[in-house]
């Protein structure tokens, strides 16, 4: 047809001019006849026809082979004991296996293991560098100065106890007065408190 009207074939494969398919029919195609299209004699229509059908035909037996494969497959699965979730650990520890064969992911590992090093190394530096430096400010002039300004002020606001242990404080205490005699104790050791725990 010339006019640009469209086709219609049902599935039965009969070729319609009208643009609606009839009630009940199944419309498989819409063709849109155009003059560029060469026209096909009726015995080239028949062989396609024929051809489709063949086609057709062979998809739904392999659908039926492929469905049938599928649930083989299954009850085989089930007999193992391989399930769903066994499948999936199973692949990803292939795939993890797989990355971590790569070239790329051993470079990268390397990459990192030798800046984690080299990170190591600068930070362990820079804490050196930081522990000389406060060394050598204690060291300068300023800082002892400072640092003797310190103790001068904590030994005259200190009291006179602070300045040695218990007894040596009474023992001077009391041989600035030569009237009294004092004898030295021993030191006392602290004595230890067992805790009783119920059992």
């Amino acid at each position: 047809q010339q006019r640009g009207d469209q086709l219609h074939i049902n599935a039965a494969g009969a070729v319609r001019p009208d643009s609606t398919p009839e009630l009940g029919e199944d419309a498989v195609t819409s063709v849109t006849v155009s003059p560029s299209i060469p026209t096909l004699t009726e015995e080239e229509q028949e062989e396609l026809r024929g051809e489709l059908l063949r086609v057709e035909d062979e998809i739904l037996t392999l659908s039926q082979v492929l469905a049938t494969k599928e649930n083989q497959l299954a009850d085989i699965k089930r007999k193992l004991g391989i399930t769903p979730l066994n499948e999936l650990k199973q692949n990803l520890s292939k795939s993890w296996q797989e990355v971590t064969t790569s070239t790329a992911y051993k470079k990268t590992s390397e990459g990192l293991s030798v800046a984690s090093q080299k990170a190591t190394a600068a930070l362990n530096n820079m804490g050196s560098a930081i522990s000389r430096k406060f060394e050598d400010v204690r060291n300068t002039p300023t800082f002892k100065s400072f640092e003797e300004k310190v103790e001068t002020l904590k030994v005259k606001m200190s009291p006179a106890v602070s300045q040695g242990d218990f007894g040596d404080v009474l023992t001077s205490t009391a041989t600035s007065d030569p009237s009294v005699v004092v004898e030295k104790q021993p030191e006392a050791t602290p004595i230890a408190i067992q805790e009783e725990h119920p059992q």
